[in-house]
């Protein structure tokens, strides 16, 4: 059986307090981590220090924090920072996030995703253990520093997201596990092997590496109400969000849908994107109906083998009361 996690809002919610509420809420329910996503909305450092200040027990962590946002060196001392806080309760997730953020919100290039997360992997590793940092690589040369407070003990795992084969490979050799989005359970075991490939090209120990994949979940007694809301969610990272999503349905056998939903969302015609998510292809997507549909459902994403935990997210458009109904209706049993 895989850990139960909690996937925060990605949306915009009302106030940090009512993250605050959430988090606490799935500390209750039993949920091991609450993980925090850093989009253009609050930053994940203040909201996550709020987060540890007023929980006790549930992990805490980042998925994902982008690193072309940050220098790499500022990503390790905020790690070190957030394990201090949570009284080592904290977990870094990072990843490249896609051109569209990073180009248009951060102002910055998006370029070779893949070398730049693995030297910022490096360079974070290297902070963390709280010896000098020296470093030659292809965009980050440093050399001189250390931290300058007590490095924390333990360090806090660096896990990094990824979709396609080379970007999960990358995650099984140099990081601490890998998160996944938007993957049937088909797709997921595809490219659990490159992670599987990529911890042994490392020399890694696999168990203790933690693989985590985020579902999409709307638990509502009306089903339709639900399935809108987790269809209008899928559709809008397969046509909204560049071409990243669109490409891995596409590698897990649905490229016809992928190519559908992507050229009618960019066109402008939602509910024809909607339309084309059929739901056989939805709900080895995501999670939706009334409690005992959604538990069902949900089970059949928790005993993939390699698979550590699953962690229950929410559609975009989610109000508070549905993501409340659906944090306690998915709730470790």
């Amino acid at each position: 059986m895989t850990d139960r996690d909690l996937f925060l809002p990605v949306a915009a919610q009302p106030s940090v307090d009512s993250l605050v509420d959430q988090a606490r809420l799935a500390e209750e329910a039993g949920y091991d981590t609450a993980w925090l996503p850093e989009t253009w909305g609050r930053d994940a450092v203040t909201t996550l220090s709020c987060i540890a200040r007023q929980t006790d027990e549930i992990d805490i962590g980042t998925s994902i924090m982008p690193v072309y946002s940050r220098s790499p060196a500022l990503i390790g001392q905020t790690a070190a920072t957030l394990q201090e806080v949570s009284e080592g309760r904290f977990r870094l997730g990072l990843g490249p996030s896609g051109p569209i953020v990073i180009e248009n919100w951060h102002g910055a290039e998006f370029g070779n995703p893949l070398r730049r997360t693995r030297e910022t992997v490096e360079i974070v590793k290297k902070v963390l253990s709280g010896d000098e940092v020296t470093y030659d690589g292809e965009y980050f040369d440093l050399g001189g520093f250390r931290l300058r407070c007590e490095p924390p003990n333990p360090a806090p795992p660096v896990d990094t997201a990824g979709m396609g084969p080379k970007a999960v490979e990358l995650a099984g050799r140099f990081a601490d596990g890998w998160h996944a989005l938007l993957f049937t359970r088909a797709g997921l075991r595809d490219r659990l092997e490159d992670f599987d490939r990529g911890s042994d090209l490392g020399e890694r120990d696999r168990s203790e590496q933690r693989v985590t994949l985020s579902l999409t979940c709307c638990v509502d007694d009306d089903p339709e109400t639900a399935k809108r809301l987790v269809k209008q969610h899928t559709a809008f990272y397969v046509g909204g969000m560049g071409t990243f999503y669109r490409d891995n349905l596409a590698r897990q056998g649905h490229e016809e849908v992928a190519h559908e939903v992507h050229e009618s969302w960019q066109a402008g015609e939602k509910e024809t994107a909607m339309d084309s998510l059929h739901d056989d292809l939805l709900s080895k997507l995501a999670v939706w109906g009334p409690p005992e549909t959604a538990r069902e459902r949900f089970r059949q994403f928790t005993d993939i083998d390699g698979l550590d935990a699953t962690s229950v997210s929410f559609p975009r458009a989610a109000d508070s009361a549905q993501i409340e109904t659906t944090l306690r209706a998915l709730a470790p049993e």
